[in-house]
């Protein structure tokens, strides 16, 4: 085997093995301490999304003020948060106090290419879906249109206009 051919098969895996690669993002999520439960399902459902997606999700509780003096305030709403999203993703590192912030890391269950293949499956399956509703609609605007007679001659341009004008 010559050396050329041997550089050229090199070359082509690698670029294979660049293909099917996937590089695992870090989304950020930032809360206060005193977060509303409302807001807080809000927050929760991004990093639901983001960790169906498959990335790794950074929360960030920022304290200010008084805040600063009750870290085990942030520490409780960190674990709410963890126990909420159990089931999609696991603690990466536990929520460490970094200065005025707390930090923890979430990370997905399931590879970043499992939750592709997840997502076209679901975006493809909707679109079917869509489709044979519309197919449907179809088939019955269809079948009730009222029929015109055939009888009838086709009006010429000068007959369509309207003489009690």
């Amino acid at each position: 085997m010559d050396y050329g051919k041997f550089k050229y098969e090199n070359a082509q895996k690698a670029r294979e093995a660049r293909r099917n690669q996937t590089n695992v993002i870090i989304k950020e999520m930032k809360l206060r301490p005193k977060i509303d439960a409302h807001d807080y399902e809000t927050k929760k459902g991004h990093v639901v999304r983001f960790l169906k997606a498959g990335d790794k999700v950074k929360i960030t509780i920022m304290f200010r003020g008084r805040e600063q003096h009750r870290p085990e305030l942030g520490f409780r709403l960190l674990q709410r948060l963890a126990e909420d999203v159990d089931d999609l993703g696991f603690v990466e590192s536990s929520p460490k106090q970094d200065g005025r912030n707390m930090i923890m890391v979430l990370g997905p269950h399931k590879k970043k290419a499992e939750a592709k293949l997840e997502v076209r499956a679901a975006k493809a399956e909707r679109a079917a879906e869509r489709d044979a509703e519309r197919e449907a609609e179809h088939a019955e605007r269809t079948a009730t249109a009222p029929t015109a007679p055939q009888d009838k001659k086709p009006r010429r341009r000068s007959e369509n206009i309207d003489l009690d004008m």
